[in-house]
């Protein structure tokens, strides 16, 4: 370990109260997508008081913010996410992954000159379905950024990210109402066009490659059982593992929904909830200096296994791959059985493991700055 990197540790080290205290804050304090205002807040306050110059409401959006200090050549960003998922808080880590960006950015800040760097952190709004990193970028709040990381609570250490691609789709059937047992021949069921659409989907899956994956659930329903619902709405997501064969994949499901309004006589409205998640373009030299900084600190990295399959989430941070270089491993808050999205693993982001997860974290992705940094200079 060079003096630098065990100067990094100290200073992690020296934050573990405070990054503590302000995980266990936002496990406490879940906000959804686009809600996130006290948590934004509560990480923007954390950089300020430490010398980093903070921008919020960050390229117009609310509950984004930057962060930056140093004045070095390149620019190398650590990448936060803070939003919870509704009804189950912080079942996906997200408290983890703002605090480890946030600690490996103020441990690796007062290097910044000595290693040409502009640290920067980027607070990221609303991942779980609604694409905030992608109104970044198409925003340019990336434009300029060399080097981006972050890290994703797990059930264990996968080093390489694998996610799919996805469509969000938010689905409206609109139909006619009637008294369900007067006037029946009066109605046209959309919450029958909803069954006619996932019975197709259901049979559409013997046809489809291991590589994709059809998933959704209905929102709405109908109101009462002796009307004929004349409205439904439900959430879908199409996955598939690059960009290319979602396209053919989406073709194929829009037209299972199309179906179902043509046998009711329905009509059907899909929307894209955000724009699609790609596919993930690893930077492969920052992929081996995150994987040799993780074993150092005595990390167990697994890459077969039921317990690996987390690294086929899908995520907003492959379309930042795709324009800036970019890493997102996942470290483990040795919870298997318990899964990502799952209640119980809210309750494994906090804790004894959880903070070791989160020191782990913070210090294996500023050493990885340190080791792309001197690569730079290196030259």
């Amino acid at each position: 370990m060079n003096s630098l990197k065990k100067a990094i540790l100290t200073n992690v080290e020296s934050e573990m109260t405070k990054l503590i205290e302000l995980s266990e804050w936002l496990h406490a304090n879940p906000e959804v997508a686009w809600q996130e205002f006290e948590s934004a807040a509560k990480c923007s306050e954390f950089l300020r008081d430490r010398g980093f110059e903070v921008e919020e409401k960050f390229v117009g959006l609310d509950t984004a913010f930057h962060a930056r200090i140093g004045s070095g050549k390149r620019r190398l960003a650590f990448v936060a996410e803070y939003d919870a998922l509704p009804g189950i808080g912080h079942a996906c880590g997200h408290n983890l992954i703002a605090t480890m960006a946030l600690g490996a950015a103020v441990s690796i800040a007062p290097m910044a000159e000595e290693l040409d760097l502009t640290v920067e952190v980027f607070g990221t709004p609303a991942e779980e379905g609604y694409g905030g990193k992608i109104e970044m970028l198409d925003r340019g709040a990336f434009d300029g950024v060399d080097f981006a990381m972050m890290a994703h609570p797990a059930p264990v250490d996968i080093v390489r990210a694998e996610p799919f691609a996805v469509a969000h789709w938010e689905i409206t059937y609109r139909g006619h109402a009637a008294h369900a047992a007067s006037y029946p021949t009066q109605g046209v069921n959309a919450a029958d066009a909803f069954n006619i659409a996932e019975v197709a989907i259901a049979h559409l899956r013997q046809q489809l490659p291991h590589s994709v994956r059809v998933h959704g659930i209905v929102t709405h329903g109908g109101d009462v059982p002796n009307a004929i619902p004349h409205l439904t709405k439900g959430r879908w997501y199409v996955r598939a593992s690059s960009m290319e064969e979602l396209e053919e994949t989406q073709a194929k499901v829009k037209r299972c929904f199309e179906a179902g309004a043509l046998a009711t006589g329905c009509q059907v409205e899909i929307r894209e909830e955000s724009q699609p998640y790609s596919d993930f373009d690893t930077d492969e030299q920052g992929l081996k200096f995150y994987e040799k900084n993780a074993l150092a600190l005595g990390r167990d990295l697994r890459t077969t296994g039921p317990e690996t399959q987390m690294c086929r989430a899908s995520t907003d941070m492959a379309n930042v791959s795709k324009v800036v270089r970019a890493i997102h491993p996942y470290i483990g808050v040795n919870s298997f059985p318990v899964l990502n999205h799952q209640a119980e693993f809210a309750d494994a982001c906090v804790g004894v493991t959880a903070n070791q997860t989160l020191k782990d974290g913070a210090t294996s992705l500023a050493w990885t700055a340190v080791d792309v940094a001197n690569e730079w200079l290196a030259g």
